[in-house]
């Protein structure tokens, strides 16, 4: 069976909450950064967690023997730096790489699973999450033959330089709803998202 390591990507700098560390922030009790890794080691797939270096307090947020810590200390440089991080890290072990950026609270085990499912039908291909509509999204699976190729990424594109290089291999797999497409970068984006949370309580409550 083809062999799928999630990396979360947890070093960015956060730069857009007006000093909040966005991965941080409280979602029902638990901190953003926890929540998404809890959710990725449900699927009993190894996990890879890049943080800024492990002594920050994301890092702290990883349970030790549970996920693998990957500091990224050159993350001023952007998503890529975290990419090439993991990437290096799982090279030579085969493995394909799912990049699970790490402030998608609406992403389940069960998103996860399925997408890992699909890959492993088609396991030459990349395949990307995309919407219930259709709109691409993250997370991405990449086969193990691309991952020298993430090892090469450069800037803060992360790794779509890899798929446009290689659009004849990509695949696409609808999630429900947004969840493909929801992540939480500033306050409004955090304000917005917890007001649905409530209304989507409100509703189930008033049934």
């Amino acid at each position: 069976m083809t062999k799928v390591a999630i990396l979360i990507l947890a070093a960015g700098k956060s730069s857009r909450m007006g000093g909040r560390d966005k991965l941080l922030e409280d979602v029902n009790g638990t901190a953003l950064l926890a929540r998404v890794t809890n959710r990725a080691l449900a699927t009993g797939l190894p996990v890879l967690v890049a943080v800024p270096d492990v002594n920050h307090p994301r890092a702290a947020l990883v349970k030790s023997g549970t996920a693998t810590l990957i500091p990224v200390p050159d993350r001023d440089e952007g998503m890529a730096a975290s990419i090439r991080a993991g990437a290096t890290a799982l090279l030579g072990g085969n493995h394909a790489v799912m990049i699970l950026p790490g402030d998608m609270p609406d992403l389940r085990s069960s998103d996860l699973a399925e997408l890992v499912a699909a890959f492993t039908r088609q396991p030459h291909n990349i395949l990307r999450a995309t919407a219930a509509d259709g709109t691409p999204g993250h997370p991405v699976i990449f086969p193990a033959d691309l991952v020298p190729a993430l090892i090469a990424v450069t800037g803060d594109a992360g790794a779509r330089s890899v798929i446009r290089a290689n659009m004849d291999r990509l695949q696409t797999q609808a999630l429900p709803g947004n969840r493909a497409l929801c992540d939480l970068d500033t306050p409004q984006d955090w304000a917005k998202w917890r007001a649905s949370q409530t209304d989507g309580q409100n509703k189930r409550a008033s049934r």
